[in-house]
This record gives structure tokens, sequence and C-alpha cells, in this order.
């Protein structure tokens, strides 16, 4: 009986073992930061008007239109794709570092916008970058 009690005892302190090393991971120790804001697109018709017409506001097919890309700082490498919800809003967790955004293709390739532009994210914490992209419609 007190073998079958020590073979418990010593399984138990391996696997507390084994479960306190695979969390010293250093890779784990690393805290992501945010980068968020809104990505704005228009005029999508040629004549706005106040309040908007619903049929004149981005939809998720416009947004897929002007694909925005967060890149390695070098721009080499590309890390992530900004997905806005239909409001623009979006919100990205990227590791701490400096990245380069870019507008990928703009459709037709006409307008313009603020992007490129470099960031740097810090870890627990969040960086605000609103993005304006000008469809060129006039």
């Amino acid at each position: 009986m007190k073998k079958d009690n020590y073979k418990r005892i010593l399984v138990v302190i391996f696997l507390t073992c084994l479960a306190v090393m695979s969390g010293c991971d250093s890779k784990k120790t690393l805290v992501a930061g945010i980068l968020e804001g809104t990505i704005s697109i228009g005029p999508i018709c040629p004549v706005e008007t106040i309040p908007p017409d619903p049929a004149c506001l981005p939809t998720a097919e416009t947004y897929k239109a002007y694909p925005v890309s967060v890149f390695t700082s070098d721009g080499k490498t590309k890390v992530a794709q900004l997905m806005p919800s239909l409001d623009g809003s979006y919100s990205s967790e990227l590791p701490p570092g400096d990245y380069l955004i870019v507008l990928e293709r703009a459709k037709n390739n006409i307008g313009g916008s603020n992007l490129p532009v470099m960031v740097s994210i810090t870890a627990q914490d969040k960086t605000l970058l609103n993005i304006n992209i000008d469809t060129g419609i006039r």
C-alpha cells in the first residue's frame, strides 16, 4: 500500500514539474501589443449626400478591393492583413516591434492614402492608426 502512495506522489511531482517547465518557454513571455483604428474609404459615389446614401457606404467588398497589410519594417515579409468591420474599425494583435503598413493595391490604381506608414508596437499597449483611402471618384 505504501509503495502505491509513493508512486502516486512521484507521478504528481513529475507532472507538476513538467507543467511548470513547459510554461517557461521564452517565446511565450513576449506580450503582444494592439494596432487599432479606423479605415475610411471614399468617396464611393460621385455625389456625397448628408446623410449618406446607404448605397454609397463601404461594404465588405469595398474593403477587399483596398487591402491594407502589415509588413516587417524592411517591407519584405507580410505579417498580417487588416480586416475591418463594416464600420471600418479594425484591431490586430502584433508582437512588439516596428512595422510598415501598406495599401497593397488600390482599385484601378487611382486615388491615394496616408499609407505607407511606419508604426511601433509596444508590449501590452495600443497603437492608434486611422487610415484614409481616397478612391479618386469625383
